[in-house]
């Protein structure tokens, strides 16, 4: 293992104290910290130390591909990581997003020559993990409740979207397509009678705040077609291709497939390009979103997902207690949240406090973790 210096994004939702503070830093920060990237993604590779000068991971991929990823990854993903560790500290709302299955994302990528909407050939999965309490929506919900939600705003414009949603999940489309394409002209009105309406409940919680960062935006109500979850820390969300979703609060740690091709759909100052996302989008309910922690050895659980491109595992060492022996595919990164461990994969051995991470390639073996504190592995799901 060495040592992996990650990227700050500065992203204008970002917080400017839930990174800072894990890496020690004075807050608050000078300006919005949004993501840590830890990864060889070519928009922000992080960057390992090279007689003394920062060398970027994907430089080293390209060079040593088999020593880095194993002729296994190589043969499934090529020369690049497929996935791609984050930690995400979100201060107001993201944009409603949705990301292309493999296929879609191959597709779209080989028409779309100006790259408009796709700017590479991969899919988007992710998964988040809290850190914090974390608040998101997540997939479409019953459309009947949504329906009834909608309906007692009491807004007469409404109605027809009303009326999809009452066809169950075969109208999702229709109601989606009618928000998303409200002429422009008529968006701050039709917001605006929502937020005055003698509604009480959840949605007209959640619609009023989403109003103070984005108002007159359409999304505001797209958005109450979504399940509005709440996990509290170590619970996740799995958000597989299709699958429309916003993280509005809280810092977490996320994993994805090494890809940036997003779909917007609202709660966005951005371009969304509404056929695109309709064909992209799942319009099925999504029964449980959340993910919760199924224990793999003794300090070691994981979130499972049905997918090979990442696997992420939280290791807990106990003050006194034995080491932690975890056997994970290469390559590995791997993120110290809390307190100090050594970890060693018979190659290299290094230290880490909180907010700092280490790297190892697919030449290493089983990774041995001492010390006390919390960390989480990011490796391939490949098996």
């Amino acid at each position: 293992m060495e040592l992996l210096q990650g990227r700050i994004r500065d992203y204008a939702w970002g917080s400017r104290t839930a990174i800072a503070e894990l890496q020690g830093r004075p807050v608050p920060s000078a300006g919005p910290e949004a993501e840590l990237w830890l990864g060889a993604h070519p928009g922000a590779p992080a960057t390992v130390d090279r007689d003394g000068s920062p060398v970027d991971l994907t430089d080293l991929l390209l060079a040593e591909p088999a020593h880095w990823l194993g002729e296994r990854l190589v043969g499934r993903f090529g020369t690049r990581l497929p996935f791609l560790l984050k930690v995400l500290a979100a201060d107001a709302p993201l944009s409603l997003q949705a990301h292309p299955d493999a296929d879609q994302a191959r597709a779209g990528y080989a028409a779309d020559v100006d790259r408009v909407n796709y700017v590479d050939p991969y899919h988007k999965p992710e998964l988040l993990v809290a850190l914090s309490e974390f608040e998101a929506l997540c997939g479409f919900r019953d459309p009947a409740v949504s329906a009834a939600a909608l309906a007692a705003f009491g807004v007469p414009a409404l109605e027809p979207v009303v009326a999809a949603l009452r066809a169950g999940p075969a109208g999702l489309r229709e109601a989606v397509r009618l928000l998303l394409s409200w002429p422009e002209a008529e968006r701050a009105g039709l917001v605006a009678g929502v937020l005055s309406a003698d509604a009480a409940g959840p949605e007209a919680v959640l619609a009023r705040a989403l109003a103070v960062d984005y108002p007159g935006d359409p999304g505001v109500l797209v958005a109450l077609l979504l399940h509005h979850v709440r996990l509290a820390p170590g619970e996740a969300i799995w958000m597989p291709a299709g699958n429309l979703h916003a993280y509005l609060r809280g810092t977490g740690v996320e994993i994805m497939a090494a890809s940036d091709n997003v779909l917007r759909g609202g709660l966005t100052p951005k371009r969304i390009d509404v056929d695109e996302l309709l064909r992209v989008l799942r319009f099925e309910v999504l029964d449980e979103p959340v993910v919760r922690a199924v224990p793999v050895a003794p300090g070691v659980v994981t979130w499972p997902v049905p997918i090979e491109d990442f696997a992420l595992h939280r290791v807990e060492v106990t003050p006194g207690g034995p080491e932690v022996r975890l056997a994970l595919p290469g390559p590995r990164v791997v993120l110290c949240r809390a307190g100090q461990l050594t970890v060693d994969d018979g190659v290299g051995t290094v230290t880490l406090g909180p907010g700092q991470a280490a790297v190892g390639t697919a030449a290493g073996g089983a990774l041995v973790f001492g010390g006390a504190g919390e960390a989480y592995v990011a490796t391939s799901g490949l098996s």
